[in-house]
């Protein structure tokens, strides 16, 4: 029987109880349909996960008791920081849930001159909230110990000058590919556009921050599959893939 996996933010010792907080308890009884005395994985994002078992399961109160910690680590020995141009709708749900799968460490939506969606403070929240939803069930599910940080939306000119190690940024129309590249002390950065790509100054501030234009063949994908293919790609070159 295949023993569901939580994130959860608090604190976790073998030997102690933990409450679940509303989402969580909700997602217990509702969604997964677990009982009292049933098993369950907790992990926190500080390394390892711990194996526990419900002491309680009401509508009131959902209550872990916390049994042993397994050491494990599935983490790639690449670290990949992905800045990502902003889509419309299930485009970036989907990339976002597909980073994770693949290994990303740290995420940052980007703002663009190309992008369709636009921000107030109070979107810009919502947002954030769904994307870290994304985040949490895609490690859950992918069996991932540490998920990735995801940066506050930033623009585009501001993320790229805080970057460093070697820096790629995704171009069509690129001469290079990422098999002629090598990262520097497994490090990476990899920029993705939007709809309808950069544009000729936004590849301009790219490359003035050092980012190396790559293409990933000779199709033009959609942002969605480009993210896909590129993080794949780096997987196959550098990382765990091999």
């Amino acid at each position: 029987m295949r023993i569901s996996r939580l994130y959860v933010t608090a604190a976790l010792n073998v030997g102690s109880q933990i409450s679940l907080d509303d989402d969580a308890a909700h997602y217990v009884r509702s969604v997964l349909r677990l009982k009292q005395d049933q098993q369950i994985v907790l992990f926190n994002g500080e390394g390892g996960e711990f194996s526990g078992r419900f002491s309680e399961v009401s509508r009131k109160s959902v209550r872990v008791a916390i049994e042993a910690f397994i050491d494990r680590d599935v983490e790639s020995p690449l670290t990949v920081r992905l800045g990502m141009g902003i889509s419309r709708g299930d485009r970036m749900d989907w990339a976002v849930q597909k980073a994770v799968e693949l290994g990303v460490n740290h995420l940052t939506p980007l703002t663009t001159e190309r992008c369709v969606i636009k921000f107030n403070d109070e979107k810009k929240q919502q947002r954030q909230q769904h994307w870290q939803h994304i985040i949490d069930h895609a490690a859950e599910q992918s069996g991932r110990t540490r998920p990735p940080v995801l940066g506050e939306i930033s623009a585009l000119s501001d993320w790229v000058s805080l970057q460093q190690g070697l820096k790629v940024f995704l171009d069509p129309y690129a001469e290079h590919c990422l098999a002629d590249l090598q990262p520097e002390n497994q490090q990476l950065t990899l920029l993705s556009g939007p709809e309808g790509g950069f544009s000729d100054q936004e590849r301009g501030i790219a490359k003035a921050a050092g980012f190396i234009p790559v293409r990933m063949g000779a199709r033009i994908l959609r942002t969605e599959t480009a993210v896909l293919a590129a993080l794949s790609a780096v997987q196959s070159l550098w990382g765990d893939f091999r």
